[in-house]
């Protein structure tokens, strides 16, 4: 998974391709718990770039996309905003799964 370099590469990459960010941060419990999940998803989906957000490092991202809760996903389409599974709550992979089949 792609890790997330600057708020500049956020914009390019949304609105270059069709790109999932994945907003997380290391002492987060619950996004600890999907990361094993997360080889095996990219892999199945490999259609879009995943796209790793420290939650900390940037947090004006986040406010700037209603991003509240981790882990949460958000997913771009060459600019157009597909879907979000936002919220503080654990996910499971079938949840994951589920949210990108309905994109």
């Amino acid at each position: 998974m792609k890790t997330l370099q600057s708020e500049q590469e956020f914009e390019q990459l949304k609105n270059e391709q069709k790109v999932i960010f994945l907003f997380s941060a290391d002492w987060c419990p619950d996004c600890r718990v999907i990361e094993p999940l997360l080889p095996e998803i990219e892999e199945k989906y490999n259609e879009y770039l995943f796209v790793y957000v420290d939650r900390d490092q940037f947090i004006d991202i986040c406010a700037n996309n209603d991003i509240f809760g981790i882990p949460s996903f958000l997913a771009y389409d060459h600019g157009k905003e597909l879907d979000r599974f936002v919220s503080k709550d654990s996910k499971t992979k079938n949840e994951i799964e589920n949210f990108i089949e309905n994109l």
